[in-house]
């Protein structure tokens, strides 16, 4: 199909194209990106804001997750999508109610929570999902709340404990 043709026409998804030379402005790479989970149980108290200590990596394209730190800084400027969940251990109370913050430079941006809304004696997930827009020298971390009158434990392992963030090409 000729040049003049696609600028005059909508282009058929069907269609194939060979190009010769350099072609610029398409495709890219959701990097960096990462993904870590806890790696061995973390006991939350009472009505206390904790930073969630992920200090296993799963994946680290750029070597941006800072596992002694637990927090991810990308050092590229962008709009990250960003995951998080924990696996508490059950309520045990009506009204006792768990949270999930995603803190950028220290500042919550985000935040998620889940109530019991019954006498409950089951473990429960908390996940939180998020767009976030972030210069070269911001980090993200993550805080565990909950306020159930005793502390609890955030499960370990990825099946139950995880965060992570990728850059999304715009």
């Amino acid at each position: 199909m000729a040049i003049d043709k696609i600028q005059s026409e909508s282009i058929n998804l069907a269609d194939t194209f060979a190009f010769t030379g350099t072609v610029t402005g398409v495709g890219g790479a959701n990097t960096p990106a990462f993904m870590a989970n806890l790696g061995s149980s973390q006991s939350i108290s009472n009505n206390t804001g904790t930073k969630v200590n992920m200090n296993t990596e799963i994946f680290d394209t750029d070597s941006k997750y800072d596992t002694s730190n637990y927090r991810f800084t990308p050092t590229i400027a962008g709009k990250y999508h960003v995951f998080v969940q924990l696996m508490f251990t059950a309520y045990g109370g009506d009204g006792t109610q768990a949270g999930i913050k995603l803190l950028k430079n220290g500042n919550e941006v985000q935040e998620c929570w889940e109530r019991s809304a019954y006498n409950s004696n089951f473990d429960f997930y908390l996940k939180l999902t998020s767009t976030v827009v972030l210069d070269d020298d911001d980090y993200l971390e993550v805080m565990a709340v909950q306020q159930s009158g005793v502390s609890k434990t955030i499960y370990h392992g990825s099946l139950y404990t995880f965060w992570g963030a990728y850059k999304i090409i715009t």
